[in-house]
């Protein structure tokens, strides 16, 4: 289906503002647009949205569309944070512009590429591709999961993925933050990991949820604490 960049920035908008709302729709108003508006009228007449009570909301075939394009966005805003190291307002404007070029098929190429995100560097949900579902992989990716690694290879945490709070706070706590070096040590009985002077080990639920960006010349392990040193071992204990 053709349609304009304008229009597809109204669909983002609304599905944004929904989200956040966790609403089925919404006054146009709160998207910063108005009937008349050529953009809008334009969603209109593809039948992308509808009116409902004063209100606007997407139609299935304007849902999927929406979907589609903020899994886009999202994915662009991943790949210019952790490939490309921008930050600040550059990432989202970039991303605004990037977005409407990752078409036929090139959004999945970077998706397994990136280890298939799960949130963007906001936080929020990057919604899942075909890729994804079939959990695709590709040879030489850029991210990919603590517990996909081998022992030996290493690079520094993109991110952390975790609906549990109380164990984000917990592994921020222990310095794991994004940018900071980890190289894998083992995998069993446990993950145990090199972060700076620590060794941590953690059970595959953590594991599956720090993604690592690999880092050429850091996939070798570091040498373990010396005596003195303090060690960490967290996350093996059932209700951590």
């Amino acid at each position: 289906m053709e349609i304009s960049e304008p229009a597809e920035e109204v669909l983002e908008a609304l599905w944004t503002v929904l989200e956040k709302k966790n609403a089925s729709s919404t006054a146009l108003q709160d998207i910063g647009f108005k009937r008349g508006d050529r953009e809008v009228e334009e969603l209109f007449k593809l039948n992308l949205i509808r009116s409902v009570d004063g209100e606007v909301e997407f139609t299935e075939e304007g849902r999927k569309l929406a979907e589609d394009i903020v899994r886009r966005h999202r994915l662009a805003e991943r790949l210019l944070v952790d490939v490309l190291d921008l930050k600040g307002k550059l990432v989202e404007e970039t991303a605004c512009k990037f977005e409407h070029l990752l078409r036929d098929g090139v959004d999945e190429h970077i998706c397994i590429l990136l280890g298939h995100p799960k949130i963007c560097p906001h936080g929020l949900p990057i919604p899942p591709g075909r890729c994804c579902e079939k959990e695709e992989e590709a040879t030489g990716r850029i991210i990919c999961p603590l517990s996909d690694l081998k022992p030996g290879e290493g690079g520094k945490i993109a991110y952390i993925y975790t609906s549990d709070r109380r164990k984000l706070e917990r592994l921020m706590v222990m310095g794991l933050l994004p940018g900071s070096p980890v190289t894998l040590i083992q995998r069993s009985p446990s993950y145990v990991f090199q972060a700076g002077q620590t060794q941590i080990a953690v059970d595959e639920e953590i594991a599956n949820s720090i993604y690592v960006r690999i880092v050429e010349g850091e996939t070798s392990p570091e040498k373990p604490p010396t005596r003195g040193r303090r060690r960490f071992r967290f996350g093996l204990r059932k209700g951590w």
